[in-house]
């Protein structure tokens, strides 16, 4: 794992808005989503998941789910 996260990371891309790691998140819960049949990822499964592709923190992926999912708003 790297010392400092690259700041490319969290700039929002032109196309949708979406940083990197947001859609990491979104890539990783689609493809663990459609193993499952469709069912719910538990939080645990996807922060596994997303660690293997980037390094972030547990509060971050749930701040990553809540704004998502427009809880965080």
């Amino acid at each position: 794992m790297q010392d400092q996260p690259d700041p490319r990371d969290y700039l929002p891309d032109v196309r949708d808005g979406l940083t990197r790691r947001e859609r990491v998140v979104l890539v990783c819960l689609h493809e663990t989503q459609k193993e499952l049949g469709g069912r719910n990822v538990p939080t645990a499964m996807l922060y596994g998941r997303v660690i293997e592709q980037v390094d972030m923190s547990v509060d971050e992926l749930q701040s990553i789910l809540q704004r998502l999912s427009g809880l965080g708003l």
